[in-house]
């Protein structure tokens, strides 16, 4: 090893001196050599070959070393060892750099055996990158903080990263060609990671910190993509898949890599969209916009459920979503939905008991405060949402478009678990509903009081009932206005049917439940009159036959209910309603009808 180090000096390297002066450092194309370049090439070529057997000497000397440990000679020889070391190291890194300037791929190719013989292929790496790369990556990237600061440049990162892809397509893939060269031995380096990347991690350490700050979500997503995008580039030139999985395993791609605080960025995303959600929930509800023409357009009436949709988009929108964190995000997106499901489910148990006994959560004070027209907007928003969110919507669709890289078994489960997180949303479908026709029934029950009055009207009197009474009318007016309302052409048609009937199934039950305490209380008054009478009659010795042909208070009753019934039927029939239909009606018809038309119902 000495003797061949001591050759080294001998070959005509002052010819490659000269050449170095009179050549440029990048390639030269120039068909035309000089003799002096020519000389100056043979002198490279000649040094790394030298080189190269050095390092094959110097590594079969050190295997003899390490099975001869602790023997007196050896430790004597430590130092010749060391000298000769060092002596290999400074001439193997002259020579390197002296290749990489003139781009000289046989010296190059030589040099980077030499060094892999002796095992030391991260100084190869580290040369490569002073000498090659960081002037490149500092003429794109500005290395003074203060500059990036004063706003000299800023933390974009897209433009930067353009920049050095071409660089290193012209200046550094001629390296990456040698070392990934067929049976060359030179597998073992990584000048992607350990070079190229070390390199521009370093630089924006450096000269743009600010751009790897969770804190501008916006600049941050933007530089993050960029980078991915930056590493992808980096593994085209990864000549095999386990190239890329050696790449991806190196110390210099994990530290790229943790500059990005994902986890940080979204937590700030997670605060935005959930808070903003949050912060709509808890205001009035209230349609958005005036215009008549303008609201038929929009899809949703609510800022509520705009908001809800908004925000659900927001978790898959290019500038929101990141790939790697989609599990996260699926997660949000069910949190919205289970958020916006629960403020809809405590307003409408608040509104349903509604009685003033127990103080009700802040999620439930805007059922209690709005009239409850304004649930015709809920209702039809909460079915605008179950359709936005089913299985033929938009948001289930672009969802499973972004995760199309994914198994099918990935997706399906995505999409289950969409559809699962709005079956609690339907269910509550029925409560709304049942609130609108709760207020309207108990309007109704207002005008249906009136027909307690028909138990005075006809005791102790001749009087004989002709017409129906003046309430009946009333009775399905609050149903009739409330369905002429000017809003109600939100509701489908089902919705409608449903309110409809729904409506007049408890108005009638109602109706019959009075009716029957009215005839009952009237013939159990009736029956203990009657025995008074028989009492007196027996005591004095009369007759009672004349009694009996009297038309009793209940039947004069019975006669005006009887009536007013009839009337009540027509008035379904106006809304669209059969009340041959409504099984109350058929128990409110035996009730009070005479015995001769009990069997069918006419009216």
């Amino acid at each position: 090893v000495e003797k061949l180090i001591k050759e080294l000096p001998t070959a005509p390297s002052d010819s490659s001196d000269v050449e170095d002066r009179s050549v440029d450092k990048g390639y030269s194309g120039n068909d035309t050599t000089s003799p002096n370049v020519e000389a100056g090439t043979d002198v490279r070529e000649t040094q790394s070959i030298l080189l190269e057997r050095i390092a094959s000497e110097m590594n079969r000397l050190k295997f003899y070393i390490s099975h001869a440990q602790n023997l007196p000679f050896i430790e004597n020889m430590e130092k010749r060892v060391q000298g000769a070391t060092k002596l290999l190291d400074g001439s193997l890194e002259r020579c390197f750099v002296v290749g990489l300037e003139h781009r000289d791929a046989k010296v190059i190719y030589n040099c980077l055996r030499a060094y892999a013989a002796i095992d030391n292929t991260s100084s190869a790496e580290e040369l490569f990158r002073t000498t090659v790369v960081s002037p490149l990556i500092q003429k794109i990237v500005p290395q003074n903080y203060a500059k990036a600061v004063s706003g000299v440049s800023s933390d974009d990162l897209e433009d930067d990263y353009e920049q050095i892809m071409q660089c290193v397509e012209k200046d550094c893939k001629f390296i990456l060609e040698i070392s990934s060269s067929a049976n060359s031995g030179l597998h073992i380096f990584d000048f992607l990671a350990n070079s190229i990347l070390k390199e521009v991690h370093s630089a924006i350490m450096k000269g743009k910190p600010g751009a790897c700050s969770p804190g501008k979500p916006k600049d941050f997503l933007r530089n993050y993509k960029a980078s991915l995008k930056f590493l992808d580039f980096l593994e085209g030139y990864c000549p095999s898949k386990s190239a890329i999985t050696k790449f991806r395993s190196e110390p210099a791609y994990t530290d790229f890599m943790r500059l990005w605080h994902v986890s940080v960025y979204f937590s700030l995303r997670f605060q935005e969209i959930a808070g903003g959600l949050d912060g709509a929930l808890t205001a009035t509800i209230s349609p958005v916009g005036v215009n008549e023409n303008q609201m038929k357009q929009k899809t949703l009436l609510l800022k509520q459920s705009i908001k809800l949709l908004e925000s659900l988009q927001s978790c898959w929108s290019d500038d929101v979503l990141v790939f790697s964190h989609s599990d996260k995000f699926l997660r949000l997106s069910l949190q919205l939905i289970s958020r916006y499901t629960t403020w809809l489910s405590s307003g409408l148990a608040a509104r349903n008991a509604s009685d003033g006994s127990t103080s009700s959560p802040a999620d439930s004070e805007w059922a209690l405060s709005v009239p409850v027209e304004d649930f015709i907007y809920v209702m039809h928003d909460v079915n605008a949402v179950i359709g936005e969110l089913s299985e033929s919507g938009d948001f289930v669709g672009r969802v499973n478009q972004l995760l199309a890289s994914c198994p099918i078994e990935v997706l399906t489960l995505v999409k289950q678990s969409i559809l699962q997180a709005v079956e609690p949303l339907k269910e509550l479908l029925p409560s709304i509903m049942d609130v609108m026709i709760g207020v309207i029934v108990k309007r109704s029950n207002e005008d249906l009081k009136h027909l307690k009055g028909i138990t005075a009207t006809y005791r102790m009197t001749n009087k004989l009932p002709v017409r129906h009474s003046p309430y009946v009318s009333g009775i399905l007016h609050p149903l009739k206005v409330f369905l002429e309302g000017d809003r109600v052409h939100y509701l489908s048609e089902d919705d409608k049917t449903k309110l409809r009937r729904g409506s007049t199934d408890k108005i009638t039950a109602t109706y019959y439940d009075m009716v029957s305490e009215v005839v009952n209380v009237a013939r159990k008054t009736e029956s203990s009159l009657q025995r008074l009478r028989q009492g007196q009659q027996k005591r004095i010795g009369g007759s009672t036959d004349a009694s009996d042909n009297i038309i009793s208070d209940t039947d004069k009753i019975c006669m005006q209910l009887f009536l007013d019934i009839q009337e009540y039927a027509r008035n379904l029939r106006t809304l669209g309603i059969d009340a041959r239909e409504i099984e109350s009606y058929r128990s409110l018809w035996q009730c009070v009808a005479p015995k001769d038309k009990q069997d069918s119902i006419q009216f």
